[in-house]
């Protein structure tokens, strides 16, 4: 008995071992479960030479009849481009803007409003977030986790719509023809280098500064003006006064009148779509009907942080119909890398097909592709159209920032499943919500940390 105890002890040390480590014993029974089949050997030789989402693609797809009438579309005109930056959440933002002034001017000309102009201020008031913060918590340790997040995220270039509204509000809105885009705007990998390298440095000699904290405020303010100087370096100096010529599509001059930044966008932002909305998150993996806010997850020190709503996707689905019916657009955030035809702008779950090539299931659904960090809202998107079939949704359209030339027409088409599995964030004005989730937002919400990857702003 005890000798048989003894060798049922090492094997399961053998086993506890093996568990833990890849041991070479371990390395050759891997080797040994691998059969090189002649199906093995065919998709070995053609993933070496050809990129594996080439092989994928599902031939039954491409030739299905790609339909692109909608029942209810939102008038459009002209498609921008967020080309080499992360700001496709100011460019929908504007987007959403820009039509619902045409809503109101639906004889207007071709018309954007400047993304340059708020990204400018975007880049300050972030500055600002990152170093005032850095005062609030200068008391705790280099290694604290808000400390730590602080110093490894110090600006982005990403953001969320209530970003847009508090920028909106403070700075107002110009024309892009009165501040246009520029190499950095277009392109702001070197900028935001120079930004995090900066700010990190400012962020450090605050803590170790001694003095009150209105000493260290001034401080501060000393380190914004150097902020300042590179944001007009690389942006241009935002105008302070402009005059402009209303437009109509024949390019006949409607009017000319001179603005600042506030009255331009108290005349011709829509004020509903400022104020009254709501923003919904589908997300699986926490409870529905729960609001919930994303600490420190704002543009202006003295904003908004990121709140929402968290419901159902049959929800969101009922509301975003409400809200085409009455051409109005909304503001959307989707995983839009997965299953993305881009050729064709056609988001479909049948489009590529892994399974087959490698033989391998991938079973996970949304909520636990949530929680294990392997999808989450990572671009912002105008939802402009839905087709509808017996009342119920067929496909969605979505107003893209990646140039006319992209997708369809610089558009996306995605089905109804690919809008259940991947869609996440939803804009609402407050006259489409049901009563019954009005009711909800009255609720205290959840706080979570600025760190949670589910909650990273879209780019």
């Amino acid at each position: 008995m005890k000798k048989h105890f003894i060798t049922l002890c090492l094997m399961s040390a053998a086993i506890a071992v093996s568990a833990q480590t890849l041991t070479p014993e371990f390395v050759q029974n891997l080797r040994s479960s691998y059969q090189a089949t002649p199906q093995d050997v065919a998709v070995r030789n053609a993933v070496g030479k050809v990129d594996m989402k080439t092989l994928v693609q599902n031939q039954e797809s491409l030739d299905g009849y790609f339909d692109t009438h909608f029942t209810y579309r939102v008038p459009q005109k002209g498609i921008t481009d967020q080309k080499q930056s992360g700001r496709c959440w100011l460019f929908s933002g504007l987007n959403i803007l820009r039509a619902g002034m045409r809503k109101a001017h639906p004889d207007m000309g071709d018309f954007t409003f400047s993304q340059s102009y708020l990204f400018f201020y975007d880049q300050l008031e972030k500055s600002n977030l990152f170093l005032q913060s850095v005062i609030d918590t200068r008391k705790l340790p280099m290694d604290d986790r808000q400390v730590s997040h602080l110093f490894h995220n110090p600006i982005s270039d990403g953001g969320t719509y209530t970003g847009v509204t508090d920028l909106v509000k403070k700075y107002g809105l110009v024309p892009s023809e009165v501040m246009h885009e520029t190499f950095s705007a277009n392109n702001t990998s070197r900028l935001a280098y120079v930004l995090r390298l900066k700010l990190r440095e400012y962020g450090l000699e605050l803590r170790e500064m001694k003095g009150s904290e209105k000493q260290l405020i001034a401080r501060k303010d000393e380190q914004l003006k150097t902020i300042y100087r590179i944001l007009c370096l690389t942006l241009g100096q935002p105008p302070v006064e402009f005059t402009w010529q209303e437009r109509n599509s024949n390019d006949s001059v409607l009017s000319t009148e001179t603005y600042t930044p506030l009255s331009f966008a108290e005349k011709y932002a829509s004020k509903s779509t400022l104020n009254d909305y709501v923003m919904f998150m589908n997300d699986p993996s926490r409870e529905y009907y729960k609001v919930y806010e994303i600490d420190l997850d704002r543009h202006v020190y003295e904003g908004h942080n990121w709140l929402y709503l968290n419901v159902p996707i049959e929800d969101m689905q009922q509301m975003a119909i409400a809200s085409l019916k009455d051409s109005t657009a909304m503001y959307t955030g989707s995983d839009v890398g997965k299953e993305l035809d881009s050729e064709r702008g056609y988001l479909s779950l049948g489009n590529y097909d892994y399974a087959s090539l490698l033989g391998i299931d991938f079973p996970m659904d949304k909520r636990q592709r949530v929680m294990t960090f392997d999808s989450g809202s990572s671009h912002a998107m105008t939802l402009v159209a839905v087709d509808l079939k017996d009342d119920k949704p067929v496909k969605w359209m979505v107003e893209n920032s990646w140039g006319a030339n992209h997708g369809h027409k610089g558009h996306l088409i995605m089905t109804d499943e690919w809008f259940r599995e991947y869609m996440f964030r939803l804009v609402v004005e407050t006259k489409y919500i049901p009563e019954n989730l009005k009711a909800l937002l009255n609720q205290k919400p959840i706080r979570l940390p600025a760190w949670d990857p589910m909650f990273q702003s879209e780019d």
